[in-house]
């Protein structure tokens, strides 16, 4: 069995090249994708390197492997073993012999596919978007930082009656979206006077003043109602509720745990500051808790 073509070396230069074209698309696919070029290079380098490759395929089928189709007589099914012997040495030379041949084509064929499958990946992976590092643990809130409204406007200390209820973000991130994602925090008044939710957080509440994450432990919902009788924050979405005396312990509801507590203090000009971040992660766990 002869392949067809007249000139298998040089059809095999040919298939090598196109391998190599191959290979070289799809490195600058890669290389395009991960440096967010223009879009039109991914569908360009893309196609190219498919087309190589496929034309590559369709050479070597055509030109190098041996003439078909093949005919044989039909006799009985059982060889000698003398048969079987001249086979089986027949068919180790003739194997031994392509494979020697084609070795750099092997090569080629699987460097070819092997990077493929590598830059197939990009799109997934970088399609993710970028690590979320401690964004799930840390707040962009800061000591020393102003609370303001949605507008920017800062909070004095005397610009809520008791009962008053704001919501509430860092200042200078209060018209982003990481910052109304994230940062979003409830203010309210409890009372004219401070007092302690927990042990160890006897200045959190300058004149009565109580700041707690808006983002329900549950799924995340905002915990935006305020039922001043009952001094508790209300989850609207499933109706988890916190009380906002003792740390906002989850008094009904799925809520798992309390909102983290945001420290609060004022400045020399009677302005609401955060006294530090959050010492906890806000929002619904993501690791494993009682």
């Amino acid at each position: 069995m002869q392949p067809l073509a007249k000139n298998p070396k040089g059809v095999e230069k040919a298939i090598s090249a196109l391998l190599l074209v191959g290979i070289a698309a799809f490195v600058g696919f890669g290389v395009c994708y991960w440096q967010n070029a223009a879009y039109w290079t991914y569908g360009a380098l893309l196609g190219l390197g498919l087309l190589a490759m496929g034309a590559a395929f369709i050479a070597w089928g055509k030109y190098l492997l041996p003439r078909g189709p093949f005919v044989e007589e039909r006799h009985a099914l059982a060889s000698t073993e003398s048969e079987r012997s001249a086979f089986a040495a027949a068919l180790m030379e003739r194997g031994a012999g392509e494979i020697k041949r084609r070795k750099v084509l092997g090569t080629l064929l699987g460097g070819s596919l092997g990077v493929f499958s590598i830059v197939a990946l990009f799109p997934l992976v970088r399609s993710l978007g970028p690590l979320p590092g401690d964004k799930l643990a840390v707040t962009d809130w800061k000591k020393g930082q102003r609370l303001v409204d949605i507008n920017g406007n800062p909070v004095h200390i005397t610009d809520m009656a008791v009962g008053g209820v704001l919501t509430v973000y860092p200042q200078g991130l209060e018209n982003t979206d990481d910052g109304q994602a994230i940062d979003q925090t409830i203010l309210i008044r409890v009372q004219n006077e401070p007092f302690t939710t927990k042990k160890g957080r006897e200045s959190w509440t300058p004149s009565g003043y109580v700041a707690y994450s808006k983002l329900c432990t549950h799924l995340g919902c905002p915990v935006g109602l305020y039922e001043q009788q009952l001094e508790l924050l209300v989850c609207p979405c499933h109706q988890s509720m916190f009380n906002v005396r003792n740390g906002a312990l989850p008094q009904f509801g799925p809520a798992p745990r309390p909102l983290p507590q945001l420290p609060l203090a004022a400045d020399s000009e009677g302005f609401l500051i955060a006294a530090g971040g959050y010492n906890e992660p806000v929002g619904p766990g993501y690791w494993e808790r009682p």
